[in-house]
């Protein structure tokens, strides 16, 4: 194992000894008392099983067969998500067919950055991961079950479930991916119609019919953002069967894996001999191979919120040092857009997740010894891919090589030495930066500031051709407690088409990009927010700012003194909390934590 990671581990491992070990005693104590479906009370019983079949009702009376929760992210609305329409079906044959009973528990909303993207509902976006959490509890609540699957795929859907089914702890569970949507046109083909558009050279029909050929069918999109990050996690954490996260909807292979999957979880129920609650399958090393995982693929900036959010449900400290430690020791292995041409579906066939966890297993860059959903536990079983025989599913050793070098490399010939994200620091304040998809002539940027307290303002600035020139984009008040921190992906057009214009171009803000943050260099997630009394709130226009993504500074170039002395500006928007829902999230506003603690009102944070 690289010292890096023995080091990072170990500290994660000492700095959570006593909340890991609390979480632990009191989930324990959980898996003593249930669920024992004999001790509910007969009108408790009753209500948990009259829509059920005779059958069912005889099997669920006792405690000899296992009782499988569904939780589902299923809407039929969202590409995603409409794949899981016929699972429920699907899983309880193979459920009943396998021994077990299986119930739908409950369905959890299930909301696309990609519609809101720019609109006020954004501004619920980040909110709605502690409420799919939320959700999740309710549903699993009933104390009826010995088991859980849960189906989801997007930015919050994934993180929420996960934190939900970690209250549940005791009880093993596996995720269900639904898979991305075939190859459209290329991200490159779209990119460069968002930039025309951004400039007027083509119209609304014809940017309508260009993202329409790229989200096209049913599925996850295909580009490399929070969605198939996610993905990519569940996989190398060892809570997705080997090999299925990528696999395309409406296949006779997905839908066996799903069946599969339903099959698996029943032989980890505390009613047989090997037991896997997923508390103990969320452990230290699993979230630290989570991390190498992101930093080897160029994966979401989104993921430095989440993954401290879902280590915090376990029990775990993980905090944005780690990640930069971590980047010093992980080289970036993949080019998956946006950091290079190619699809999920290219990363997919070169080899996909079989190859990656290979390889990094190979040298030492992975924890191999953790408790995953596989039949043999360790992430040796997680380089195998899944075929069909038959009908029926076999793994079989994954390529040897990577079949394409140009979407999936090797740690002896990376993309990058270093992790695709890095921590930024400086009088501004603590942040992200996700460089992997911006070139090394952008990586270093020093120009004056020109401040903005709203997104929308910029975007008239740029209407207007005020920003022919090397300026650093401040977009303040965008953090958790100022107004959702919603995505700001919607600056990513205008941006790009100026920094291809030869203007030295950035962006600085409380905000966040997508999961999709392309070639623009920028620092993100700063902390203490501007609606905390920030530094960022102090930033007048026309101040330099210097911008370094190669060392991870962010720095107002202003006398310590005079900066010091400045009083932060208050935030005078007051149109962010009402309309499209948000006057009811005003709670969420005010408990959120900070980005680096996971921007969550569900945990207390020191």
């Amino acid at each position: 194992m690289h010292p890096i990671i023995e080091k990072v581990t170990q500290d994660v491992i000492d700095r959570s000894s006593e909340s890991r070990s609390a979480y632990l005693k009191y989930i324990d104590g959980l898996a003593k008392e249930g669920p024992n479906r004999s001790k509910l009370a007969c009108g408790n019983l009753a209500h948990g099983f009259a829509a059920c079949s005779a059958t069912e009702k005889a099997d669920l009376t006792g405690d000899l067969k296992a009782n499988i929760a569904i939780i589902s992210s299923y809407n039929d609305m969202l590409s995603a998500h409409q794949p899981y329409k016929d699972a429920p079906d699907l899983i309880k044959a193979a459920i009943s067919k396998a021994g077990g009973v299986a119930q739908f528990a409950g369905g959890v909303p299930a909301m696309c950055d990609g519609i809101t993207q720019g609109q006020a509902g954004m501004e619920l976006s980040l909110f709605s991961r502690d409420l799919i959490a939320m959700t999740t509890a309710i549903g699993m609540s009933h104390n009826m079950f010995d088991g859980a699957l849960y189906l989801g795929v997007c930015d919050k859907i994934v993180p929420g479930l996960l934190i939900g089914a970690l209250s549940f702890g005791h009880l093993p569970a596996l995720f269900i991916p639904a898979g991305p949507m075939p190859s459209g046109i290329t991200n490159k083909e779209k990119a460069r119609a968002r930039q025309a558009y951004a400039v007027g050279k083509i119209g609304r029909k014809e940017l309508l019919e260009s993202e329409s050929a790229s989200y096209h069918s049913a599925g996850t999109c295909t580009f490399y953002g929070t969605a198939n990050s996610n993905q990519m996690m569940m996989e190398i954490m060892g809570i997705h069967l080997p090999g299925s996260s990528f696999v395309n909807p409406y296949t006779p292979l997905r839908d066996e894996l799903t069946a599969e999957a339903a099959r698996q979880v029943l032989k980890f129920t505390a009613l047989g001999d090997d037991y896997r609650p997923i508390a103990h399958m969320i452990s230290e090393k699993a979230i630290i191979n989570a991390v190498i995982g992101l930093l080897a693929t160029g994966g979401s900036t989104n993921h430095t919120m989440h993954l401290i959010a879902i280590a915090r449900a376990s029990g775990i400290t993980l905090n944005w040092d780690d990640f930069d430690n971590l980047s010093k020791a992980i080289p970036q292995l993949t080019k998956i857009y946006p950091n290079g041409p190619a699809d999920v579906n290219h990363f997919h066939a070169a080899g996909g997740m079989g190859v990656l966890i290979a390889e990094l297993l190979k040298h030492g860059l992975l924890h191999e010894d953790i408790l995953t959903v596989a039949d043999k536990k360790g992430m040796n079983s997680y380089t195998e891919e899944p075929k069909l025989h038959d009908g029926k599913i076999v793994w079989e050793p994954c390529p040897k090589v990577s079949l394409d070098k140009e979407v999936l490399s090797t740690v002896e010939k990376p993309f990058a030495k270093g992790g695709g994200l890095h921590v930024m620091k400086g009088n501004l304040g603590r942040g992200v930066s996700k460089l992997s998809a911006v070139s090394k002539d952008h990586q270093i940027v020093e120009a004056p500031a020109i401040v903005f307290d709203d997104q929308e303002d910029f975007l008239s600035a740029f209407q207007r051709k005020e920003l022919q020139k090397n300026f650093i984009a401040v977009i303040r008040f965008q953090g958790p407690r100022a107004n959702g921190m919603p995505e700001l992906h919607k600056l990513t057009p205008p941006l790009g088409v100026l920094q291809d214009q030869g203007f030295k171009v950035a962006l600085v803000t409380d905000g966040r990009m997508s999961g999709a943050s392309g070639k623009v260099p920028s620092a993100i997630h700063l902390c203490p927010e501007c609606e905390m009394g920030g530094p960022l709130a102090k930033v007048l226009d026309g101040d330099i700012i210097s911008l370094n993504l190669q060392t991870g500074n962010v720095n107002a170039l202003v006398d310590d003194a005079e900066f010091n002395a400045r009083t932060p500006i208050p935030n005078r928007a007051n149109n962010h909390h009402y309309g499209q829902g948000r006057e009811m999230f005003g709670s969420f506003r005010l408990g959120a934590s900070t980005a680096e603690t996971g921007a969550s009102n569900l945990f207390p944070v020191d």
